[in-house]
């Protein structure tokens, strides 16, 4: 059994995020290990809505210097979901 509040970590709210939102498509950040079936039945579940499909992409870590250390940002994992026409995740609005 999958814990559905566990699969999306957090939305991603940014300039091309807002604009994707705008096509019916919203932007989460979501656990490394979910497949994309999970990632829309936990959409679906969570905010009553029906996902039409799923875009999945691996962020890669940036690097940063910290004084004489070099290093990497953590990689992340993104899901662009897109939904029916006319429906609208009610969190989202008047962000």
């Amino acid at each position: 059994m999958i814990a559905y509040e566990k699969v999306l970590i957090e939305p991603v709210l940014s300039e091309k995020a807002n604009l994707l939102r705008e096509e019916g498509k919203y932007v989460f950040k979501v656990d490394p290990s979910a497949t994309k079936i999970q990632i829309k039945e936990a959409v679906r579940r969570l905010f009553n809505v029906h996902p039409v499909s799923c875009t999945v992409m691996v962020v890669g870590g940036k690097p940063k210097r910290q004084r004489n250390r070099a290093g990497y940002t953590a990689s992340w994992k993104k899901a662009i979901v897109r939904l029916q026409k006319d429906e609208k995740i009610g969190i989202f609005e008047g962000v």
